[in-house]
Order: C-alpha cells, then sequence, then structure tokens
C-alpha cells in the first residue's frame, strides 16, 4: 500500500468478507432426507403387503388350483417370485427418487467398485469363518423358518444364486447407499455404523425367530457399514457381501 493511499474504502467499494472458522464439510451429505428414506420404507409395507396377494391369486388360478391360499404361499417358488417383484418395484422407486435428487444414480450412490476386488471377497470369507464359531455358542434354535426353503437340492440352488446377486444388491443399496449417509450425516460416521447394522440385524430377524442368530447378522452389518464407510464404496461392501452369502451357502 503506498503513504499516500487512503485506507478506508471509498464509497461504493465491497468490504471484504471476514472468513470465520467453520466446521468442515460433512463426510456424507446425500441430496436425499430421511424423510426419503422413510418414504421407501413405507412403499416397501405396502408392496410386502398388496404383492404377495397379488401373486398367490394369480398362482391359484394358473398354476395350483387345488393348493389353499395358505399352501400357495408356503411353496419356496412363490415366495421366490415374490421377493423377485418386490425388489424391482422398490429398486424402481429407489432409481427414480435418486435421480431426481441428483440426476445421476450409480455416482450418487457411491456405488463404485475398489481396483481391486480379492481382498474384500476374502473378507467376506473370512467374516463367516469367524462369526462361525459364534453361532455354536450362541442358543440359536436347531430350526428356523428360513431353513424351508433349503429342504430340496433345487430349492437350494434357487436361495444360494439369489443370496450372493439380488439379495446383497438390493441390502446394499438401501442399507449402505441409501439409509447409511443420512444417518451419518445426523448423527456421526460410529453412531451410524452400528444404527445401520442394527437395522439391517431386524431386517432377517423374522427369518431366524429373532433368536441370538440376529447377533451374528447385526455384526455382519456393522462390518459391511464399516467397510462402506471407509472405502466410500458401496461396491466394495457389496462384494463382501456377497462373499459371505456365498461362503455361507457352499459350506
Amino acid at each position: 500500500m503506498s503513504l499516500l493511499q487512503n485506507p478506508l474504502p471509498e464509497p461504493g467499494d465491497e468490504t471484504p468478507e471476514i472468513q470465520s472458522p467453520s466446521s468442515p464439510p460433512s463426510v456424507e451429505n446425500p441430496p436425499w432426507t430421511g424423510f426419503d428414506v422413510l418414504g421407501i420404507i413405507a412403499f416397501t409395507i405396502i408392496a410386502l403387503i398388496i404383492l404377495p396377494v397379488v401373486v398367490v391369486i394369480c398362482a391359484h388360478a394358473v398354476a395350483f388350483p387345488k393348493l389353499s391360499f395358505g399352501e400357495i404361499v408356503q411353496v419356496p417358488e412363490i415366495v421366490l417370485v415374490v421377493q423377485l417383484l418386490i425388489y424391482v418395484v422398490v429398486f424402481a422407486l429407489i432409481f427414480r427418487l435418486v435421480r431426481s435428487r441428483s440426476g445421476e444414480f450409480w455416482a450418487a450412490l457411491r456405488w463404485n467398485f475398489p481396483g481391486s476386488w480379492i481382498g474384500f471377497l476374502i473378507l467376506g470369507a473370512l467374516l463367516y469363518f469367524a462369526l462361525m464359531g459364534l453361532g455354536q455358542v450362541l442358543p440359536i434354535p436347531k430350526h428356523l423358518p428360513i431353513d424351508r426353503f433349503f429342504q430340496t437340492s433345487r430349492e437350494a440352488a434357487m436361495m444360494s444364486v439369489l443370496s450372493v446377486t439380488l439379495a446383497p444388491f438390493m441390502e446394499e443399496v438401501f442399507f449402505r447407499g441409501l439409509l447409511y449417509p443420512v444417518l451419518a450425516r445426523r448423527f456421526g460416521v460410529a453412531a451410524s455404523i452400528f444404527l445401520t447394522g442394527a437395522a439391517f440385524g431386524l431386517l432377517h430377524g423374522a427369518q431366524l425367530k429373532y433368536s441370538w442368530a440376529v447377533l451374528i447378522i447385526f455384526i455382519v452389518g456393522v462390518v459391511l457399514t464399516a467397510v462402506r464407510a471407509y472405502t466410500k464404496s458401496v461396491g466394495a461392501s457389496f462384494l463382501v457381501h456377497a462373499a459371505y452369502n456365498g461362503t455361507l451357502s457352499v459350506l
């Protein structure tokens, strides 16, 4: 500054803004909100009520006229068809929601795969073996509702394929892609890992009679969410998830 220069701002000059210290931006800041997630949950519940009724009525008219509605509901193939339809309609709604909020889907959901897959696949297998011992000591019933889908080799094959493809895909899209970042923005990373893991465990509660087996699924959910939080990649948590389910199905 020159000695003759007026140190005071001239009229009309913009006063420079003083930058006050502020906290760094949140690591997770998705364009959707918690109310959007609640809307997805509400829609899923409605789909779980309506779609089975529609499928059972159609199956009774076309394929199983001699079976009662209650018996048709127990047919594994019917359960699989219902599950697939629910996946389709829920994914369509999630896709539309994310696209409407961000203009893109995969990037907004952080569905990006790591450069090397092998480490995450190994982690999924190791996670299964690490929790296998816990399953031996917990008071878990010998017969669980999910066991009825593995009574024949055909049923077991269908469920095994589903468990390493569409099931982990949809669960990762919702829990680690949609739910976790909303929770992390509000509660922070550590609490959100716990909360997402708890929600993941509760989802599987009915299949496991709400027994101590849910604790194992909760731990799996915590690990999957921690992988998502650390890598910033839903693709990475999907690989761990698919490898865990695949190891469980094979063994």
